[in-house]
């Protein structure tokens, strides 16, 4: 034990008291839905944090509430920390998530608690370092922003819906410097870390040290001093992070934002799979604090909800920085004329024209697609052999500067045949291009120029975070990358954007492909056309004419919102219906499919007010050796579906509230 905790004593017969405390483990091991009992001779609060015995191991948790001596024998608290309680409105989040995601207590405290804590953190005596924020360097609310201000001075949820480029973030520092001087601390939500160093360094340079950043991406130590600033901060704080940051053990909470709320990287697939807007939503209203959702383009979901529970919906439809010759053009290129692409089978004529013009500028160029690798499709020309991972079944990408084959399922890998496995044919072809076969065709055409490459197989020294100023100064002329680059960035020298196929999410089979591709293609052409220079956007799409992409490139956000909810409720999926998707793998198809014939069955006759589609093999077939079937369960009533999930065996997975059904 380290130096700043306080050690329990073994009861003897000197000891007349023993206090009982209910105790939430942190530890994946506990797959229990009830807090463990423990005694200790000292009187706790709740909240105190201790270190407890669990199965001869020693694991940190907290005390959630004291009970009587119970009948059974009891194990002692090991040890107890010096440190601040936690928060009490986190232990009533954490006990409502148990019920409204129904996860054992142990995987849902490591939302609440470090893993541990290192001698050196528990006696630092470190302070921040507030100073008053500089105020002087935001820039003036423009009339709408002020209007905005006004409307968000009441505590309430707030649907913000601004284009983009209109100063949303302007915005949310203004509510949480309001909420400094009532001495209210903020937490400011980013969907992706890559996103949190721009944001970050915006709020860094008016608040200071104030300012505390925490992502997955941190170091274990950085993470843990993260922790402990906010849990020991005796001043209003902000807080900055993906979804996780929504559990920072700050005491006086007034202000939760959701930027790019849109955003399924909102939604965590691990148990417990729970929705930040969800979550937030609820933490908010129990401790009375205002919660913005704000985003270009808002989910279909959200945007009705807002208008059935009359939340007001705040529209900013005005750049923020008016600019008569920062005018955005839009061409959109149909990739089946070929004569169009005839320098290059990525690039068209279009679009490398706008490089050129724009590297002879000096601006910055963004070049969107959202593959990785250098190839998705390695084939054989002649018998049509195709190269699929052994234990997922899916086509393996080919990476060039690897020379390697690899599984963005499993990760399995494998060397680049010569010939085909097959037939012995000589000529292995590679089709569809990934991000890192266009950097090779774009160094081919603008060799002079500076490239990246931003995607999820970046090594830690090349993400974006780690090159994100770089970026802001211009020292990258040209930007390659998947979806992490469509969102909330502002590059005050990007002047020209290339969408290289804007089909990509068009025609999956999902409830949500529209949207996505609606939302995808808006918030791309809006990272530029921000005021800063005048913009080209180039579309290469194989369907010019298809309505989502003209929406989106017009951004008619309420026509594509209408059409979008109409077909909602004809085929009865979100918001008019709660959902739940159940996945059986199992080792061989069959297998998965006789299981989920049977659960589908019992749960017909049931007596639950369900309507039941499938079973169906899932959209991924095969995944690191199992075959997937999967059933999906529509209620008028959520509690219909944590029943349903109650009475599932212990070997299938559930997914409660799926953003897709892939």
């Amino acid at each position: 034990m380290f130096g700043n905790t306080r050690h329990a004593h073994k009861t003897d017969v000197y000891y007349k008291d023993m206090y009982y405390y209910f105790v939430w483990v942190r530890s994946a091991r506990y797959h229990g839905q009830e807090p463990l009992t423990y005694a200790s001779n000292e009187k706790l609060e709740v909240g105190t944090i201790v270190d407890v015995e669990l199965q001869k191991a020693s694991v940190i948790g907290f005390v959630s509430g004291q009970t009587t001596k119970p009948r059974f024998k009891t194990k002692e608290i090991l040890s107890t920390y010096e440190l601040p309680a936690i928060p009490s409105h986190l232990i009533r989040l954490a006990r409502w998530i148990l019920v409204y995601y129904p996860a054992p207590i142990g995987i849902i405290s490591q939302q609440l608690l470090p893993a541990a804590f290192t001698q050196k953190q528990m006696t630092a005596k470190d302070k921040l370092n507030i100073l008053p924020p500089k105020l002087d360097l935001l820039p003036e609310l423009t009339p709408d922003q002020s209007a905005a201000i006004e409307t968000m001075s009441v505590r309430d949820t707030f649907l913000l819906h601004g284009k983009t480029g209109s100063g949303k973030t302007r915005l949310y520092m203004e509510l949480a410097r309001i909420n400094i001087d009532k001495g209210r601390s903020s937490i400011i939500l980013t969907p992706e870390i890559s996103l949190t160093s721009q944001l970050a360094d915006n709020f860094t340079r008016i608040f200071g040290e104030r300012v505390i950043i925490m992502h997955s991406k941190q170091t274990p130590a950085q993470r843990r001093k993260a922790w402990l600033d906010c849990l020991r901060a005796a001043e209003p704080v902000i807080v900055i992070g993906p979804r996780s940051a929504l559990f920072a053990p700050i005491q006086k909470l007034g202000l939760v934002v959701l930027d790019e709320e849109h955003e399924a990287a909102y939604k965590q697939e691990q148990s417990p799979q729970y929705h930040s807007g969800r979550v937030a939503s609820y933490l908010t209203n129990m401790i009375k604090a205002t919660l913005i959702f704000g985003s270009a383009t808002p989910l279909v979901t959200d945007y009705y909800l807002a208008k059935e529970k009359e939340k007001p919906i705040i529209r900013l439809d005005k750049l923020a920085q008016q600019n008569s010759k920062a005018k955005t053009e839009i061409v959109v290129v149909d990739h089946k004329d070929h004569g169009l692409f005839s320098s290059s089978n990525y690039l068209s004529q279009p679009l490398i024209e706008s490089i050129g013009q724009a590297l002879s500028r000096n601006e910055q160029i963004l070049l969107y697609l959202n593959r990785r690798g250098t190839a998705r499709m390695v084939m054989c020309e002649k018998c049509g052999w195709q190269a699929t991972c052994p234990n997922c079944d899916v086509p393996l990408t080919y990476h060039g500067d690897l020379h390697q084959l690899r599984c963005h399922s499993c990760d399995f890998s494998a060397p680049v045949p010569s010939s085909c496995p097959e037939c012995h044919y000589a000529s292995v072809v590679f089709k569809t291009a990934g991000t890192k076969a266009i950097v090779d065709d774009v160094k081919k055409h603008f060799a002079h120029a500076s490239v990246s490459r931003f995607d999820t197989d970046n090594l830690r020294n090349e993400t974006f975070e780690q090159k994100y100023f770089d970026a802001r100064d211009g020292k990258i002329d040209i930007l390659v990358g998947t979806q992490m680059l469509a969102k909330g960035l502002d590059l005050p020298k990007l002047s020209t954007v290339g969408i290289l196929l804007a089909d990509t999410s068009l025609y999956l089979p999902d409830f949500t492909a529209q949207e996505r591709t609606y939302q995808l293609i808006n918030q791309v052409i809006g990272r530029i056309g921000r005021g800063h220079i005048a913009g080209r956007a180039v579309i290469q799409t194989y369907h010019p004419d298809h309505p989502i992409l003209k929406y989106a490139v017009e951004d008619d956000y309420q026509t594509f919102y209408n059409q979008e909810l109409e077909s909602r409720k004809k085929y009865l999926f979100p918001p008019f219906c709660y959902m739940l998707k159940i996945k059986i793998r199992r080792a061989t198809s069959k297998g998965a499919e006789s299981t989920a014939l049977r659960i589908k069955d019992e749960l017909t006759s049931s007596g639950y007010r369900l309507k039941i589609e499938g079973p169906a093999p899932s959209f991924y077939e095969k995944q690191l050796g199992k075959y997937q079937w999967q059933l999906v369960v529509k209620a008028n009533q959520r509690n219909e579906l944590i029943r349903v999930i109650a009475d599932l065996p212990a070997n299938v997975q559930y997914d409660i509230d799926p953003i897709d059904l892939l």
